[in-house]
């Protein structure tokens, strides 16, 4: 079984990292221009890495992949991303990558950025699998970008629904939402943050019965279509909507949701709201709920409660929702959905990794 590990590098790394950006860049097709990787020495990666940072993937002990990074503009960029020929198809260049996505998230970072050659189609088609788009190409240099998730702990109805009013502010006609979550987990509060910050007309309620409503703007915005597929049986049921003939002059809201919307559009933005704030607070939940009933009082033989029951304590976590929304497509690269949504709002707002 093969023994993968990813670490943060360190300067005295800089020797093994070396070795494999040469055994790596080494092996690839000539290149023209050609690049400057083989131009690396000790001295320059113990510097890069004593500077920005690293990272080293090991196989079995040995020095099996290489990054170096640096942050610029809010972003993480990628340099010498490498694997050595001897260990390539086994997962390190993922885990590489991943990773990076990590140490991303961690510094508060909008996403990662790397540049990446044209002549190199394989190289290409293994970031756009992990979900980096073209930002722009200079010359046989493609730059690519990949724009992390935004989670939000809303601890208040207010709270979900200023998450909707200030993604409002980021949102334009075009724009498509999927809202994800289960019943009752605050999909519609979110929606009528939106239809607020955009200024749209009539109260937004959930549209179950109806599946779809428009909501005109007041202020000269677009206007808000708010859908409830939650009922539908499928795309085909969604198709009869004729969603596709509104989805480029309004901002799109669709409930329910994933697996049957994202063809309204490349571009959109899936948000998934959940109950609580995370796990360890389950567990306490479960554990005092667990607490509270094996110390429940017992019955007289009359069946009559031994003492009163004291008012159950009202879940201080009842409207603690997490909101986590994932940019999707080109449109996105361009857009700081983190600082938008960290605008004015008190909720803990942070990156985190796919």
């Amino acid at each position: 079984m093969t023994d993968l590990h990813v670490v943060e590098a360190k300067p005295t790394d800089a020797a093994a990292l070396v070795g494999v950006i040469h055994a790596a860049f080494g092996a690839r097709p000539p290149l023209n221009p050609p690049g400057t990787a083989l131009r690396e020495t000790v001295r320059t990666v113990e510097d890069a890495v004593r500077s920005y940072g690293g990272l080293l993937a090991q196989v079995d002990g040995r020095p099996a992949g290489a990054m170096l990074l640096a942050e610029n503009d809010g972003w993480l960029d990628l340099r010498r991303v490498s694997v050595h020929p001897r260990f390539q198809h086994r997962g390190v260049a993922t885990a590489m990558v991943g990773c990076a996505e990590e140490v991303a998230a961690d510094h508060g970072l909008a996403g990662v950025r790397l540049v990446a050659r044209a002549e190199l189609p394989a190289t290409l088609t293994f970031w756009r699998h992990r979900g980096y788009l073209v930002a722009g190409e200079d010359g046989p240099n493609i730059h690519l970008a990949k724009r992390l998730p935004v989670e939000v702990t809303a601890v208040s109805v207010e709270d979900t629904q200023e998450v909707g009013r200030r993604l409002a502010t980021i949102l334009r006609a075009g724009d498509l939402v999927l809202l994800t979550g289960e019943l009752g987990a605050g999909k519609t509060t979110l929606t009528q943050g939106i239809g607020a910050g955009l200024g749209v007309r009539g109260q937004v309620t959930s549209p179950t019965f109806v599946i779809s409503r428009a909501h005109p703007s007041t202020v000269g915005g677009p206007p808000l279509v708010h859908v409830d597929a939650y009922r539908l049986g499928g795309v085909a049921e969604l198709d009869d909507l004729d969603l596709d003939t509104s989805v480029d002059d309004a901002v799109t809201v669709v409930e329910w949701g994933e697996g049957l919307a994202e063809g309204l559009a490349e571009d959109r933005l899936e948000v998934v709201v959940s109950r609580g704030v995370g796990e360890d607070a389950t567990s306490e939940r479960e554990d005092r709920s667990a607490d509270e009933s094996a110390g429940a009082p017992e019955r007289t033989p009359d069946g009559a409660l031994d003492s009163e029951p004291e008012d159950e304590p009202e879940d201080e976590h009842a409207d603690v929702r997490q909101v986590r929304v994932v940019p999707v497509g080109r449109r996105w690269l361009d857009v700081a959905v983190r600082d938008a949504l960290a605008d004015g709002l008190a909720a803990d707002v942070r990156s985190v990794p796919h």
